[in-house]
Protein backbone atom coordinates (compact mmCIF):
# COMPACT_ATOMS: atom_id res chain seq x y z
CA UNK A 1 0.00 0.00 0.00
CA UNK A 2 3.08 2.56 0.88
CA UNK A 3 4.67 1.33 -2.37
CA UNK A 4 1.83 2.45 -4.16
CA UNK A 5 0.96 5.59 -2.58
CA UNK A 6 4.66 6.75 -3.71
CA UNK A 7 4.31 6.07 -7.05
CA UNK A 8 0.86 7.60 -7.16
CA UNK A 9 1.80 11.05 -5.69
CA UNK A 10 4.59 11.77 -7.94
CA UNK A 11 2.09 11.54 -11.11
CA UNK A 12 -0.48 13.09 -9.35
CA UNK A 13 1.66 16.80 -8.91
CA UNK A 14 2.75 16.24 -12.64
CA UNK A 15 -0.55 15.93 -13.45
CA UNK A 16 -1.32 18.75 -11.55
CA UNK A 17 1.47 21.45 -12.79
CA UNK A 18 0.30 20.09 -16.71
CA UNK A 19 -3.09 21.09 -16.00
CA UNK A 20 -1.87 24.64 -14.30
CA UNK A 21 0.35 25.53 -17.44
CA UNK A 22 -2.60 25.13 -19.87
CA UNK A 23 -5.02 26.72 -18.37
CA UNK A 24 -2.61 29.84 -18.09
CA UNK A 25 -1.86 30.02 -21.49
CA UNK A 26 -5.57 29.35 -22.31
CA UNK A 27 -6.22 32.77 -20.05
CA UNK A 28 -3.43 34.43 -21.25
CA UNK A 29 -4.90 33.66 -25.29
CA UNK A 30 -8.06 34.96 -24.56
CA UNK A 31 -6.75 38.52 -23.36
CA UNK A 32 -6.67 40.97 -25.66
CA UNK A 33 -3.65 42.33 -28.05
CA UNK A 34 -2.89 46.17 -26.57
CA UNK A 35 -4.27 48.80 -28.19
CA UNK A 36 -1.58 51.47 -29.60
CA UNK A 37 -1.62 54.87 -28.00
CA UNK A 38 -4.83 57.75 -28.52
CA UNK A 39 -3.31 61.06 -29.44
CA UNK A 40 -4.88 62.08 -25.80
CA UNK A 41 -1.56 59.98 -24.69
CA UNK A 42 0.70 61.37 -26.60
CA UNK A 43 -1.22 65.35 -25.78
CA UNK A 44 -2.86 64.91 -22.45
CA UNK A 45 -4.99 67.89 -21.23
CA UNK A 46 -2.71 68.79 -18.51
CA UNK A 47 -0.08 70.20 -21.22
CA UNK A 48 1.67 69.73 -24.51
CA UNK A 49 4.19 66.81 -25.54
CA UNK A 50 7.39 66.98 -22.93
CA UNK A 51 9.69 63.97 -24.27
CA UNK A 52 10.86 62.79 -27.80
CA UNK A 53 9.99 59.11 -27.43
CA UNK A 54 6.56 60.19 -27.30
CA UNK A 55 6.69 60.65 -31.65
CA UNK A 56 8.14 57.67 -31.70
CA UNK A 57 5.94 55.75 -29.98
CA UNK A 58 2.99 56.96 -31.95
CA UNK A 59 4.72 55.76 -34.88
CA UNK A 60 5.69 52.62 -33.93
CA UNK A 61 1.97 51.80 -33.50
CA UNK A 62 1.14 52.39 -36.93
CA UNK A 63 -1.20 49.96 -38.27
CA UNK A 64 -0.31 47.98 -41.73
CA UNK A 65 -2.78 46.86 -43.94
CA UNK A 66 -2.79 42.97 -44.59
CA UNK A 67 -0.92 42.24 -48.00
CA UNK A 68 -2.91 41.50 -51.03
CA UNK A 69 -3.14 38.06 -51.97
CA UNK A 70 -2.66 36.95 -55.58
CA UNK A 71 0.29 38.94 -56.65
CA UNK A 72 1.99 38.55 -59.57
CA UNK A 73 6.00 37.75 -59.77
CA UNK A 74 7.76 40.52 -59.96
CA UNK A 75 10.95 38.96 -62.42
CA UNK A 76 13.54 40.99 -64.05
CA UNK A 77 15.14 39.81 -67.21
CA UNK A 78 18.48 40.40 -68.63
CA UNK A 79 19.77 39.42 -71.65
CA UNK A 80 23.24 39.24 -73.57
CA UNK A 81 23.89 38.71 -77.12
CA UNK A 82 26.71 39.44 -79.94
CA UNK A 83 25.90 39.22 -83.38
CA UNK A 84 28.18 39.56 -86.73
CA UNK A 85 27.09 41.57 -89.33
CA UNK A 86 27.99 42.83 -92.55
CA UNK A 87 27.33 46.31 -91.69
CA UNK A 88 27.15 48.04 -88.26
CA UNK A 89 25.10 51.37 -88.64
CA UNK A 90 22.76 49.47 -90.70
CA UNK A 91 22.39 46.95 -87.68
CA UNK A 92 21.98 49.08 -85.01
CA UNK A 93 19.40 50.60 -87.50
CA UNK A 94 17.36 47.34 -87.70
CA UNK A 95 17.47 46.76 -83.92
CA UNK A 96 15.99 50.25 -83.54
CA UNK A 97 13.17 49.40 -85.24
CA UNK A 98 12.93 45.51 -83.56
CA UNK A 99 13.02 47.33 -80.24
CA UNK A 100 10.21 49.71 -81.95
CA UNK A 101 7.94 47.55 -83.52
CA UNK A 102 7.95 45.19 -80.13
CA UNK A 103 6.70 48.06 -77.90
CA UNK A 104 10.08 49.12 -76.50
CA UNK A 105 12.90 51.52 -77.05
CA UNK A 106 16.78 52.06 -77.32
CA UNK A 107 18.60 52.84 -74.10
CA UNK A 108 21.79 53.52 -76.05
CA UNK A 109 23.96 53.14 -78.95
CA UNK A 110 28.06 53.52 -80.02
CA UNK A 111 30.09 52.43 -82.71
CA UNK A 112 34.11 52.46 -83.27
CA UNK A 113 36.46 51.61 -85.36
CA UNK A 114 39.62 53.93 -87.36
CA UNK A 115 39.06 54.10 -91.13
CA UNK A 116 35.64 51.90 -90.92
CA UNK A 117 33.25 51.15 -88.13
CA UNK A 118 34.43 47.65 -86.63
CA UNK A 119 32.59 47.35 -83.56
CA UNK A 120 28.85 48.36 -82.25
CA UNK A 121 27.06 48.38 -79.41
CA UNK A 122 23.51 49.12 -78.31
CA UNK A 123 21.02 47.94 -75.33
CA UNK A 124 17.18 48.05 -75.98
CA UNK A 125 14.36 47.57 -73.31
CA UNK A 126 11.33 45.74 -74.64
CA UNK A 127 8.56 44.37 -72.69
CA UNK A 128 8.94 41.54 -70.39
CA UNK A 129 6.44 39.05 -71.90
CA UNK A 130 8.15 39.71 -75.57
CA UNK A 131 11.98 38.99 -74.27
CA UNK A 132 12.06 35.67 -76.08
CA UNK A 133 10.46 37.30 -79.13
CA UNK A 134 12.84 40.16 -79.16
CA UNK A 135 15.77 37.01 -78.91
CA UNK A 136 14.35 35.70 -82.01
CA UNK A 137 14.18 38.70 -83.99
CA UNK A 138 17.01 39.96 -84.09
CA UNK A 139 18.72 36.50 -84.70
CA UNK A 140 17.63 37.07 -88.44
CA UNK A 141 19.47 40.50 -87.95
CA UNK A 142 23.35 38.45 -87.88
CA UNK A 143 24.91 36.54 -89.80
CA UNK A 144 26.20 34.66 -87.08
CA UNK A 145 25.13 34.76 -83.40
CA UNK A 146 28.46 34.24 -81.45
CA UNK A 147 27.21 34.43 -77.99
CA UNK A 148 24.20 34.84 -76.07
CA UNK A 149 22.97 34.63 -72.27
CA UNK A 150 20.34 35.51 -70.49
CA UNK A 151 19.72 36.46 -66.33
CA UNK A 152 16.43 36.41 -64.17
CA UNK A 153 16.25 38.05 -61.19
CA UNK A 154 13.12 37.73 -58.79
CA UNK A 155 12.45 40.91 -57.06
CA UNK A 156 8.92 39.93 -55.85
CA UNK A 157 10.05 39.30 -52.09
CA UNK A 158 11.36 42.89 -52.11
CA UNK A 159 8.60 44.69 -54.05
CA UNK A 160 6.12 43.16 -51.49
CA UNK A 161 8.17 44.19 -48.57
CA UNK A 162 8.61 47.62 -49.84
CA UNK A 163 4.57 47.81 -50.36
CA UNK A 164 4.42 46.57 -46.06
CA UNK A 165 6.87 49.69 -45.58
CA UNK A 166 4.55 51.77 -47.84
CA UNK A 167 1.63 51.32 -46.20
CA UNK A 168 2.88 51.19 -42.55
CA UNK A 169 4.50 54.33 -43.18
CA UNK A 170 1.54 56.46 -44.92
CA UNK A 171 -0.97 55.11 -42.04
CA UNK A 172 2.29 57.54 -39.69
CA UNK A 173 2.05 59.87 -41.80
CA UNK A 174 -1.64 59.93 -41.17
CA UNK A 175 -1.44 59.50 -37.35
CA UNK A 176 1.45 62.63 -37.44
CA UNK A 177 -1.00 64.63 -39.26
CA UNK A 178 -3.79 64.10 -36.64
CA UNK A 179 -0.91 64.49 -33.78
CA UNK A 180 -0.39 67.99 -35.91
CA UNK A 181 -3.25 69.44 -35.36
CA UNK A 182 -4.21 68.69 -31.51
CA UNK A 183 -0.47 69.95 -30.83
CA UNK A 184 -0.40 73.42 -28.24
CA UNK A 185 2.67 74.76 -27.67
CA UNK A 186 5.50 75.73 -30.78
CA UNK A 187 7.35 72.87 -29.46
CA UNK A 188 5.45 70.22 -30.02
CA UNK A 189 4.49 71.71 -33.54
CA UNK A 190 7.96 71.55 -34.47
CA UNK A 191 8.57 68.22 -32.93
CA UNK A 192 5.72 66.70 -34.92
CA UNK A 193 6.39 68.60 -38.40
CA UNK A 194 10.41 67.03 -38.15
CA UNK A 195 8.99 63.30 -38.00
CA UNK A 196 6.44 64.18 -40.50
CA UNK A 197 9.03 65.52 -42.69
CA UNK A 198 10.92 62.38 -41.95
CA UNK A 199 8.77 60.22 -42.55
CA UNK A 200 7.70 61.61 -46.28
CA UNK A 201 11.46 61.58 -46.72
CA UNK A 202 11.34 57.97 -45.99
CA UNK A 203 7.93 57.67 -48.13
CA UNK A 204 9.48 59.21 -51.25
CA UNK A 205 12.53 56.80 -50.91
CA UNK A 206 10.52 53.88 -51.11
CA UNK A 207 8.31 54.88 -53.71
CA UNK A 208 11.20 55.77 -56.07
CA UNK A 209 12.04 52.37 -55.43
CA UNK A 210 9.05 50.87 -56.40
CA UNK A 211 8.94 52.57 -59.35
CA UNK A 212 12.56 51.55 -60.33
CA UNK A 213 11.64 47.44 -59.91
CA UNK A 214 8.17 48.00 -61.64
CA UNK A 215 9.93 49.43 -64.36
CA UNK A 216 12.74 47.11 -64.61
CA UNK A 217 10.48 44.06 -64.23
CA UNK A 218 7.75 45.13 -66.90
CA UNK A 219 10.79 46.35 -69.66
CA UNK A 220 13.46 43.87 -69.90
CA UNK A 221 17.00 44.46 -71.27
CA UNK A 222 18.71 43.20 -74.09
CA UNK A 223 22.29 44.35 -74.38
CA UNK A 224 23.44 43.52 -77.89
CA UNK A 225 27.35 43.46 -79.05
CA UNK A 226 27.88 43.43 -82.57
CA UNK A 227 30.85 43.50 -85.13
CA UNK A 228 32.02 43.15 -88.68
CA UNK A 229 32.22 40.34 -90.79
CA UNK A 230 35.88 39.93 -92.30
CA UNK A 231 36.50 38.60 -95.59
CA UNK A 232 37.40 35.16 -96.83
CA UNK A 233 40.81 36.04 -97.22
CA UNK A 234 41.62 38.42 -94.76
CA UNK A 235 42.77 41.02 -96.44
CA UNK A 236 39.68 42.87 -97.81
CA UNK A 237 41.78 44.00 -100.82
CA UNK A 238 40.62 47.07 -102.83
CA UNK A 239 41.49 48.78 -105.88
CA UNK A 240 40.53 52.18 -105.31
CA UNK A 241 42.48 52.20 -101.66
CA UNK A 242 45.70 50.99 -103.71
CA UNK A 243 45.27 53.83 -105.77
CA UNK A 244 44.28 56.64 -103.13
CA UNK A 245 47.36 55.01 -101.05
CA UNK A 246 50.01 55.58 -104.35
CA UNK A 247 48.75 59.01 -104.85
CA UNK A 248 49.47 59.54 -101.09
CA UNK A 249 52.40 58.46 -101.35
CA UNK A 250 53.48 60.12 -104.75
CA UNK A 251 52.42 63.46 -102.90
CA UNK A 252 54.38 62.71 -99.90
CA UNK A 253 57.52 62.30 -102.12
CA UNK A 254 56.84 65.49 -103.80
CA UNK A 255 56.81 67.08 -100.45
CA UNK A 256 59.96 65.73 -99.37
CA UNK A 257 61.12 67.43 -102.82
CA UNK A 258 59.71 70.56 -102.11
CA UNK A 259 60.94 70.71 -98.77
CA UNK A 260 64.66 70.48 -99.89
CA UNK A 261 64.29 72.73 -102.63
CA UNK A 262 63.53 75.25 -100.55
CA UNK A 263 66.02 74.84 -97.93
CA UNK A 264 68.59 75.10 -100.90
CA UNK A 265 67.04 78.33 -101.77
CA UNK A 266 66.62 80.16 -98.48
CA UNK A 267 70.83 78.94 -98.27
CA UNK A 268 71.73 79.89 -101.67
CA UNK A 269 74.01 82.47 -99.95
CA UNK A 270 75.48 80.73 -98.25
CA UNK A 271 76.40 78.11 -100.49
CA UNK A 272 77.03 80.86 -103.02
CA UNK A 273 80.11 81.79 -100.76
CA UNK A 274 81.52 78.63 -99.90
CA UNK A 275 81.55 77.88 -103.36
CA UNK A 276 83.47 81.15 -104.46
CA UNK A 277 86.16 80.31 -101.60
CA UNK A 278 86.51 77.22 -102.97
CA UNK A 279 87.18 78.15 -106.33
CA UNK A 280 89.51 81.22 -105.50
CA UNK A 281 91.50 78.45 -103.68
CA UNK A 282 91.38 75.63 -106.21
CA UNK A 283 92.92 78.44 -108.90
CA UNK A 284 95.35 79.83 -106.55
CA UNK A 285 97.26 76.60 -105.65
CA UNK A 286 97.24 75.95 -109.40
CA UNK A 287 98.78 79.42 -110.37
CA UNK A 288 101.12 78.44 -108.10
CA UNK A 289 102.20 75.08 -108.87
CA UNK A 290 102.48 76.21 -112.62
CA UNK A 291 105.30 78.67 -111.49
CA UNK A 292 107.04 76.97 -109.53
CA UNK A 293 107.54 74.73 -112.39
Amino acid sequence: MNRTIKILVPVLIILGLVLTAGCSRIQESSMPAPMPPQAEEVFPSTGGMSKDYALEAASSYAPAEPEAGGMDRRLVKTGYITLEVNDITESIADIAKVAESLGGYVVSSNESGDKDITYGRISIRVPSDRFDEAFDRLRTLAIKVTNKSTDTRDVTEEYTDLQAQLRNLEATEAQYLELLKKAETVEDTLKVYQQLSNTRREIERIKGRIQYLERTSDMALIEISLYKTQPIDGTGWSALETLKSAVRGLATFGKALANIAIWLLIFSPVWIIILVVVLYFTRWRKKKARSSR
